[in-house]
């Protein structure tokens, strides 16, 4: 090997794994425009999210999901605390339309 070959440098080394990817702040963002929806609608999207999750709960509790990794870990308590969250959401939008009708009248 002459002292200008460096074709044995720059090689892919198999014992050592792949490096880590850079974090991906995805979920932020995702996080920030559920948020903007929920300022901007109000009951009426935390109602509709609610509902959303309620109905995918229910179908992975009838396939077989017990435990969720939700903080509330088994889901028949996360799908009671959905259904409070969905019916406060719903006995919060009349007074929601008259606080908009009273700000706009």
């Amino acid at each position: 090997m002459s002292a200008a070959d460096f074709s044995h440098l720059n090689q892919r080394d198999d014992s050592v794994g792949d490096p880590a990817p850079p974090f991906d702040p995805l979920r932020l963002c995702v996080f920030t425009t559920i948020a903007v929806i929920a300022c901007l609608l109000g009951p009426i999207a935390v109602a509709a999210f609610a509902g959303v999750a309620i109905a995918g709960y229910a179908k992975a509790r009838r396939d077989g999901l017990l435990r969720s990794r939700c903080k509330l870990g088994d889901t028949r308590l996360v799908l009671v605390y959905l259904s409070v969250i969905a019916v406060l959401a719903l006995a919060a939008i009349p007074f929601w339309v008259a606080l908009w009708v009273r700000i706009l009248g």
